[in-house]
């Protein structure tokens, strides 16, 4: 869903929805409560933030 621009991350880490693309309810049971990724510990690991924000410009449907 994310290569498909139908899920993407946030700043903050919040999982942002494409709206009227896909069934909230359906991904809403993927999601934890918090809305947010789980990250990995180590830094190095991480998402880099300048590819998430390219990635919500160019690629997230929402």
């Amino acid at each position: 869903m994310f290569d498909r621009g139908l899920l993407s991350l946030a700043d903050d880490q919040s999982i942002l929805i494409a709206k009227g693309r896909i069934a909230e309810d359906a991904v809403q049971r993927l999601i934890l409560p918090s809305g947010k990724a789980i990250l990995p510990s180590r830094n190095v690991d991480r998402p880099n933030p300048a590819y998430l924000a390219w990635h919500r410009q160019h690629v997230f449907k929402g």
